[in-house]
């Protein structure tokens, strides 16, 4: 396990796969899965192809890559579980809601949270917005390969004493603990056309979605992203708005209502789903 930052929680026999986002680490998951396993489930934190390494790591890969990483991990952790839960933070929201729309005979129930389809949170600078539109274009053209949006304050993270630890870890070049500190526009160009790709298929999500969401989002609004979600899936919804955290709602400040919310919800769909035994 020395070049991955993967974690695998040994539980019950209803298991979760726990999803990271763009530039992100299995770190950021890490302690919603410690949360979910003192709660039963067993639980997994995939490490999504080129991610942990160098930019240029990240770059050689595609969203279909990402992708294939999280089917490869839920069908190993299907052949040990009754049930497979999914839940992914930012980028792994969206990939997470794939699985559910492609594998809907695999996925009991998804968690959304920070769902990001539009980078349009109140702290990314207007450039950022505006060039999302040309950078599919200047990937196909092999324009700006060497080109990064880097990560400003607050990065995601209410906690100032948390975003400080994080900040130097990421500026470190820990990448493996704190993910890259810029986003490539290569890699976000590929985050655009999963997005566009995912957009399409959310009516085929037929599974329970747990859409979590921090109300002051500063890098993807809830508007157009945890409402679209909402308004688009085919499944029940439950809605958790959070007003103490920024978009690292699984590190920041309100992680542990976030915690017990996402155990209770994906709790009653797998009671619910257990038979009841015959009275003799």
């Amino acid at each position: 396990m020395s070049d991955t930052s993967e974690f695998h929680f040994e539980g019950g026999r209803d298991g979760v796969l726990l999803i990271h986002g763009l530039t992100g680490t299995p770190t950021e998951m890490r302690l919603v899965g410690k949360g979910l396993n003192r709660a039963g489930f067993t639980v997994v934190g995939v490490q999504l192809a080129g991610h942990c390494g160098t930019e240029e790591d990240l770059i050689a890969t595609s969203w279909e890559d990402w992708y294939a990483s999280v089917e490869r991990a839920a069908e190993a952790l299907r052949g040990q579980v009754d049930r497979l839960f999914v839940a992914g933070l930012s980028m792994g929201a969206v990939l997470a809601l794939r699985l559910a729309a492609v594998r809907p005979e695999w996925v009991s129930g998804v968690g959304v949270f920070g769902a990001t389809f539009r980078y349009d949170g109140w702290s990314m600078p207007w450039v950022a917005r505006r060039m999302g539109f040309i950078l599919p274009i200047c990937k196909r053209l092999g324009i700006g390969r060497s080109r990064s949006f880097l990560e400003l304050p607050p990065y995601g993270i209410r906690d100032e004493r948390l975003r400080a630890q994080v900040s130097s870890a990421m500026h470190s070049g820990d990448s493996k603990s704190a993910g890259l500190p810029g986003n490539p526009w290569f890699a976000v160009a590929e985050m655009m056309a999963l997005a566009r790709d995912v957009r399409r298929r959310l009516r085929h999500v037929a599974a329970p979605c747990f859409v979590a969401h921090a109300l002051e989002d500063d890098i993807a609004s809830v508007a157009s992203n945890a409402d679209l979600v909402a308004s688009r899936v085919s499944g029940p919804i439950e809605m958790l708005l959070l007003g103490d955290s920024y978009h690292m709602i699984t590190i920041d400040r309100e992680r542990r209502m976030l915690i017990e919310r996402t155990a209770d919800f994906f709790g009653r769909i797998a009671r619910d789903a257990r038979p009841t035994r015959m009275a003799a």
